[in-house]
């Protein structure tokens, strides 16, 4: 399981910069899919051999009439609650203000490991000016410039020292199903009607689940471990950006699952928000089941179901080779589906194609539609094999890998699809220099 980390601070001391440097800038810029906006705030990195996930919670003051202050606090508790380890970023130039205190002050009662890192060092004349950080009573200070980098190396050496190394006591070797979705959407009865009692509270308030719940199912011929997304704490003002701290909370039970089940809200349709969780599970490369849930309360007409997945799948393009369930968690309808379904996306993700066998198909399928020339260059595709990998990844070896197209990649994707069911996988191809 990726460890989190979150930078907080107040704004323009360059989270974002720092953000974009961890994460590497390409991960930084934001999807093509619409409503995909606000990922460019969450990245996957590594160092030393760990892998963890950056959140920069500064992207997320979204209403400027806001109190600064309110926003940044609201900011700070859940970096506190849902990182493992906090950046806390200050700015060399303008040196400590009110709100760096008040930031302080929070962070100093939390037992998170909180590195304070000072920003825009970017030479040695002004390290001096560093010194007046301490005051803040945080310890150590790590002097870096986001913008030329310099620091940040020794900065990550000692963030990778803080991790913990997590041994999930639910690690039994059984496949893990998380529920995710926005709030309300109806994740907590589902699982109810799934365990048969009132194992999480439900209540009409959106977002009244607690931190991440485990349960064990273990019936039907099935064993597996039920993720329930932590929800919110409270909803504290209607304007509050509701949605941004759901999909803060999705994040980590993502990361822990094999396969995740979207809840869609039926009434609501699928919306940005959902998308942006969708988006989430396909970083994450793992598997997928949309559930449509409170279908009972749709008017139906002849082709209902058919033109809501149509529209769904629209919205999911380019991976849209995904299961979509109509359910009802209150009424139970089509709920052993689900877990049917959730069973055979995790085999799929799990399956290995023989090479020879691999090659056999896609040589010929190479064969029939070869890759577009390049100023009078062939592309030639020798060989393909599945990676050793914990999800479907395929590598294609070539004389000159710079030149296969996007659109040609996409071929070779439906090709395998079509053949082998990797049905709620995200797969990637890879092309090698032979």
């Amino acid at each position: 399981m990726s460890n989190i980390i979150a930078i907080v601070g107040r704004p323009n001391v360059g989270k974002s910069t720092l953000f974009n440097r961890l994460v590497g800038k390409r991960q930084a810029i934001t999807d093509e899919t619409s409503g995909v906006t606000r990922d460019r705030h969450y990245g996957k990195s590594t160092w030393n051999g760990f892998d963890f996930s950056v959140i920069d919670t500064g992207g997320y003051v979204t209403n400027s009439d806001d109190v600064f202050e309110t926003e940044i606090n609201k900011q700070v508790v859940l970096a506190i609650e849902e990182s493992d380890v906090i950046l806390f970023l200050v700015d060399v130039k303008s040196g400590i203000t009110e709100i760096d205190k008040s930031i302080s002050k929070m962070l100093m009662r939390t037992d998170k490991p909180v590195l304070l890192v000072v920003n825009k060092v970017d030479n040695s004349s002004q390290i001096d000016d560093t010194y007046e950080f301490f005051s803040l009573g945080l310890g150590e200070i790590y002097s870096i410039s986001s913008t030329n980098g310099s620091g940040t190396g020794d900065l990550l050496d000692e963030v990778v020292k803080k991790f913990k190394t997590k041994t999930i006591e639910t690690d039994l070797g059984i496949p893990k199903y998380a529920i995710v979705g926005r709030p309300n959407a109806g994740k907590s009865s589902l699982i109810n009607a799934l365990i048969g009692e009132e194992r999480n509270i439900v209540t009409e308030v959106a977002g009244t689940t607690r931190d991440s719940i485990h349960t064990r199912y273990k019936k039907f011929g099935q064993d597996f471990l039920i993720i329930d997304t932590a929800g919110l704490r409270k909803k504290t003002k209607v304007s509050e950006d509701i949605e941004f701290y759901s999909v803060m909370r999705a994040v980590k039970t993502i990361e822990e699952a094999d396969v995740c089940l979207l809840m869609i809200d039926a009434t609501r349709g699928m919306e940005a928000q959902d998308l942006n969780i969708f988006s989430l599970i396909e970083k994450n490369k793992k598997g997928v089941v949309i559930i449509i849930n409170k279908w009972d309360l749709i008017e139906k007409e002849t082709n209902t179901s058919k033109e809501y997945e149509e529209n769904v799948r629209n919205k999911l393009a380019p991976f849209n080779d995904v299961p979509i369930i109509f359910t009802s968690a209150i009424t139970k309808q089509r709920i052993h589906k689900v877990l049917e379904t959730a069973t055979e996306v995790y085999e799929n993700r799990v399956k290995r194609i023989p090479t020879s066998k691999l090659n056999e198909y896609m040589l010929q399928v190479i064969d029939n539609y070869q890759p577009p020339s390049v100023k009078g260059k062939f592309v030639k595709i020798k060989y393909v094999t599945q990676l050793p990998t914990h999800t479907p990844n395929f590598a294609f070896y070539c004389n000159m890998p710079q030149y296969i197209t996007t659109a040609y990649k996409r071929y070779l994707e439906n090709k395998i699809r079509d053949e082998y069911n990797f049905t709620g996988v995200p797969i990637q191809i890879f092309m090698r220099k032979k």
